[in-house]
């Protein structure tokens, strides 16, 4: 496929037109499952970019993150916010790092420094980061597949543990928790229609309230994700739980090659046969559920992040002085207008 061509006809003119874009984006590939290698028939084209913030983003009072185009699926990050997220080790932008030569379509003189300098990125961080990234998946995946004949006592313990590891991730990225507590846990119900229910117990003190709504939408948007089962397109359905399933075990594939190799590898062409026999449903039984072997092979690849993570050369943390120093550079450049 021509993703030049593509990325050049007027569906994609907004690039070139857009104040914020056109020649400020030093680095632009693909996105989702092109550049993993995953792809089907059925696959969107994903493209994924960085561009420079202007000169009144970093001197004056204007503010930007990122550009979105919906129509094409065209996310487009400013150079700030993008290194924020490479330096958690987001799996959804550290992928852009990894692309292969041929799957970058704009990569100009800063965008080659920025590949040059990916090392400045790479922490143990990441196995925090895509270990989340991972447990979301298998709670997309664990949720999915369950089926209204669970009984409602497991449903709920079920419903639970997914709360849980969603609260663990909001604890992991936020501060608030040193302005209290919160406990979750499940007791008898007094609703005729539960056996038992989640319950909580909070207590903060001088907490902003947006705060205290964010860590409960969090949770909230687990619950609501469980409410749609009942409510799905089964042959669609389907298809994402496989989708689901193959993503949760390229997660980790990604986060080992990090851990262990200090590499970045997006495209994943020594693991296709594997991730494209799992997108298949190849390992999904006839009640949709997954076999015993996708499992096993899960429970593989937790080990693996775990004794990746123990023994990885990778610092803790990545060194800001060096990252300061390469941002100070390149926004620069950005200011003088020197980025071709």
């Amino acid at each position: 496929m021509d993703f030049i061509k593509i990325m050049n006809s007027s569906e994609y003119d907004f690039l070139r037109e857009n104040p914020r874009l056109g020649k400020r984006i030093i680095l632009m590939g693909l996105g989702g499952s092109y550049a993993y290698g995953t792809n089907n028939e059925n696959s969107d084209i994903d493209f994924r970019g960085i561009t420079l913030n202007l000169p009144s983003d970093l001197l004056g009072l204007t503010e930007f993150e990122q550009y979105e185009d919906d129509g094409t699926d065209t996310v487009i990050y400013s150079f700030n916010k993008i290194v924020k997220l490479l330096l958690e080790c987001n799996p959804n932008t550290i992928e852009l790092l990894g692309l292969d030569d041929d799957q970058y379509l704009i990569r100009t003189a800063l965008g080659q420094e920025l590949l040059d300098h990916k090392n400045l990125f790479l922490s143990k961080r990441a196995a925090k980061s895509f270990g989340g990234y991972a447990s979301a998946q298998l709670r997309r995946l664990q949720n999915a597949i369950a089926r209204d004949s669970m009984p409602q006592q497991e449903r709920e313990q079920h419903i639970y543990n997914s709360v849980k590891n969603a609260l663990e991730d909001f604890r992991r990225k936020n501060e608030m928790f040193e302005k209290g507590n919160i406990h979750i846990y499940i007791d008898e119900s007094d609703n005729p229609e539960f056996q038992t229910e989640i319950f909580i117990d909070a207590e903060y003190k001088h907490l902003p309230l947006r705060d205290y709504e964010n860590m409960l939408g969090a949770m909230n948007n687990v619950i609501r994700d469980y409410d749609k089962i009942g409510k799905r397109n089964k042959k669609k359905d389907d298809d994402h739980l496989n989708k689901h399933a193959m993503h949760l075990i390229r997660l980790f594939m990604m986060a080992i090659d990090i851990l262990e190799k200090g590499e970045i590898r997006t495209h994943r062409v020594d693991d296709l046969e594997l991730l494209k026999s799992i997108r298949r449903g190849d390992f999904q039984k006839e009640d949709k559920t997954f076999s015993k072997e996708f499992y096993d092979m899960l429970s593989d690849y937790e080990s693996k992040l775990e004794t990746a993570t123990q023994n990885t050369k990778l610092p803790d943390n990545p060194d800001m002085e060096k990252v300061e120093q390469f941002v100070e550079y390149v926004n620069r450049k950005a200011i003088e207008g020197d980025f071709s």
